[in-house]
């Protein structure tokens, strides 16, 4: 070979020929993930007896499951111990009559979680990243300074969770927070991603328990199915507060953050995002199922029998006597597997939020050293979690309201940044949503901003 040969095809190497293609957004691509998950398969899947689940390998459904994470991690986070209280004391009180609005407001889920995965792929940013360069630092830090009151309000509650689902066990909350904290920590600052991402997806197989009980139960499946498509609507301040705590707790702000910072850190790209929607529309719809679920449960037995309660584990409590010991059991795994994914999920929707906001370096696979502030601010958030969670006596309902107050007051003012940079063609170019999806969107912001206000006006006024 010449050197003139030699120096023509350096010079190829070095300097390639423009795509002629259609421009992308600008996106800090990360390899194509596809090929490996989707046609390599872990050795346990190889088993005699698992042969039909390695059809997938030679089916177009494969590399969908092969890409579940972030979008069901994200909703099944919403299914938190707070959540689990909402949705057991609208059960416990109302019955089945907001399974209607239950309905609706997955709609609106699912349209909020795809915009922000969309945003993840197309931008390679996170949201908090996006909200600052789009609309400056001052809306920015009054978005995070909210939020961060409010996830270390829902952090707290989480470990709660932890120390109600242990008691109901026989255990002491000493015994079993700190454990439960330690391996939370453990296995985010010192894993991968991905490793932390199979983590996050075991516990949320924890919410099927709820499926088991609310069947065990045994409901007028007649009068259930109905509910769904009878809207009943009562303007009396307390049946106002909970629909709307229904709505805030359906839909709360952490799930966005991190469904988009999710996407970003897992590299998925424009090319990949079918996949990714799929996890994200699945993760939303099952999230909001595990939450009909629960209220079928407590509708069934609490709601027939006038029992009412004031958090999760009062209504696992209170099921023993009407449903049996085992939908008890499963009430409580489930709050305590619920509660650990979500005492995960926050802290770390929280540091993204944060470390995004301000440039810093962020993200699951850095080490301290790398990325010292997020790791650092997921660090302190655990601990104080954790510590709190175990001083007897805490307050826990009031805290949950409070909590709920302050989610519900910042959702509407990140569902309007989120709709408005989905929107924009000069971030999203083609991947921008339509003129449909914007009315549908923009209809989600104006119900829940007036559900909010709603709430408000009653909470602090009548």
């Amino acid at each position: 070979m010449t050197d003139k040969t030699a120096q023509v095809r350096t010079t190829i190497e070095v300097n390639p020929t423009p795509r002629t293609e259609e421009v992308e957004p600008k996106h800090r691509y990360a390899p194509n993930m596809l090929p490996d998950s989707a046609t390599s398969l872990p050795g346990w899947l190889r088993l005699p007896v698992l042969s039909p689940l390695r059809k997938l390998r030679r089916n177009r459904l494969w590399p969908y499951l092969a890409l579940l994470g972030p979008g069901v991690v994200a909703a099944a986070a919403g299914d938190d111990a707070g959540g689990i209280a909402t949705y057991a004391s609208a059960g416990a009180s109302y019955g089945y009559t907001l399974l209607w609005a239950l309905l609706v407001v997955t709609v609106s889920l699912v349209l909020v979680q795809e915009m922000c995965a969309r945003m993840g792929a197309v931008t390679g940013k996170g949201l908090s990243d996006l909200i600052r360069e789009q609309f400056g630092v001052g809306w920015t830090m009054l978005a995070v300074l909210v939020l961060f009151v409010a996830n270390t309000g829902v952090t707290i509650s989480e470990f709660v969770g932890v120390a109600a689902a242990a008691g109901l066990f026989g255990i002491p909350a000493w015994v079993a927070v700190p454990p439960v904290a330690f391996l939370i920590w453990w296995s985010i600052t010192k894993g991968s991603y991905k490793a932390v991402e199979k983590v996050f997806l075991l516990l949320s197989l924890a919410l099927f328990s709820y499926i088991i009980a609310a069947f065990l139960a045994k409901p007028p499946w007649g009068e259930v199915g109905a509910s769904f498509f009878k809207p009943t609507i009562s303007l009396a301040p307390a049946d106002l507060f909970v629909l709307v705590a229904l709505i805030g707790t359906t839909i709360t702000p952490y799930m966005q953050l991190f469904v988009q910072s999710g996407v970003v850190e897992k590299g998925v790209t424009p090319s990949d995002y079918k996949y990714t929607r799929f996890d994200t529309v699945f993760g939303a719809i099952f999230s909001d199922v595990v939450a009909a679920f629960i209220i079928i449960a407590t509708a069934a037995t609490l709601f027939a029998h006038h029992i009412q309660i004031n958090s999760a584990a009062d209504a696992a409590k209170a099921l023993e006597p009407v449903a049996g010991s085992s939908a008890t059991i499963l009430f409580a795994v489930g709050l305590f597997g619920a509660s650990v994914l979500a005492a995960g999920v926050l802290p770390l929707a929280t540091a993204y939020s944060v470390t995004e906001s301000l440039g810093f370096e962020k993200g699951v696979s850095l080490s301290f050293t790398e990325a010292p502030v997020f790791m650092g601010l997921f660090t302190a958030l655990v601990v104080i979690g954790a510590l709190v969670a175990m001083i007897p006596g805490l307050p826990l309902f009031t805290v949950l309201i409070v909590v709920q107050v302050l989610n519900g007051s910042l959702l509407p003012i990140l569902l309007v940044f989120i709709v408005r940079l989905a929107s924009n063609k000069g971030i999203m170019g083609r991947y921008a949503i339509g003129p449909v999806y914007r009315v549908l969107a923009w209809a989600s912001v104006v119900v829940i901003s007036i559900a909010v206000v709603l709430m408000l006006v009653t909470l602090f006024v009548a």
